[in-house]
């Protein structure tokens, strides 16, 4: 990659054909199928990929396209993975192009072990806020939830029921580097529920019927649950019943709802602004 061509850093192995078995199984990672039969998803960027090796992520492949040879950030990227026990590729950029089906893709992109943590494991303290979604379907509107989540100092969040996959390729990249840093755990109602009343955390859920405007309730004095329903049905009765409070965002526009990601968004930042110290947010 430097210096002498024939000594690569990380001992890179070059690709070149669609065919070749490696290749095939990192575009199979669009389906979330082959994502669950290898415990695995891919990052697209630079950038990304370095973030979250340096949080502590296993990664298995690290590709890059052979114009990139020679870049600093990347000679030690790719070092780093091989020392790790991960495979270097060096691919031509139709190769990437077709693994990310993008006509013009990253340069770099990093298949990374799939990381969940488990409900019991989840232990709210202090004034620790996590998010709740329940059957969340667009994998757009769940990334900005998380990259939202990551910019408010969010402890992570919780999927309820049947949601989109939050290592899809489309997720992934509405994350903006965030699906690395923040914790993402898996329940069904049931199970939510039950953790949820051993936990003391208060659950606010945001529902058209909620009496309280979003703002007035006191945030502050422990562990807070945001819970959102899903985009088309809201939330289903049974979550809506266990809540502390339903809280509503007023809205005086022809619009008689908010996207699901916006929402979260600005009842998030209220909730925050509450728990952090004047200047914090």
């Amino acid at each position: 990659m430097s210096g002498d061509d024939n000594r690569r850093v990380g001992q890179v192995k070059e690709v070149t054909s669609l065919s070749n078995p490696i290749v095939k199984d990192i575009r199979a990672l669009a389906m979330k199928k082959f994502r669950d039969a290898q415990d695995a998803f891919m990052a697209e960027g630079l950038k990304l990929v370095i973030d979250a090796m340096d949080l502590g992520w296993t990664i298995r492949t690290l590709v890059f396209a052979k114009n990139q040879r020679g870049t600093p950030a990347l000679e030690k990227l790719a070092a780093k993975t091989k020392a790790s026990g991960g495979l270097v590729l060096e691919v031509s950029e139709k190769v990437l192009g077709a693994i990310t089906r993008k006509d013009n893709p990253q340069m770099v992109l990093g298949v990374f072990k799939q990381r969940w943590m488990p409900l019991k494991d989840v232990r709210p303290t202090g004034n620790d806020v996590y998010v709740a979604l329940d059957r969340v379907r667009d994998p757009g509107n769940l990334g900005t939830i998380i990259r939202t989540a990551d910019a408010v100092g969010a402890k992570g969040v919780i999927l309820i029921g049947d949601t989109t996959d939050p290592f899809s390729v489309e997720t992934v990249r509405a994350t903006m580097g965030s699906i690395f840093a923040v914790r993402v755990t898996k329940a069904n109602a049931e199970a939510f529920l039950a953790w949820r009343k051993a936990s003391g955390a208060r659950l606010f859920g945001t529902h058209l019927k909620g009496s309280v405007d979003y703002r007035q309730p006191k945030y502050d004095g422990g562990p807070v649950i945001l819970m959102m329903g899903n985009e088309q049905q809201g939330l289903p009765e049974q979550l809506a019943d266990a809540c502390d409070q339903l809280i509503r965002i007023p809205q005086t526009g022809r619009a008689d709802s908010l996207n699901l990601a916006v929402a979260t968004g600005v009842a998030l930042y209220e909730i925050r602004r509450h728990a952090l110290p004047s200047g914090g947010i």
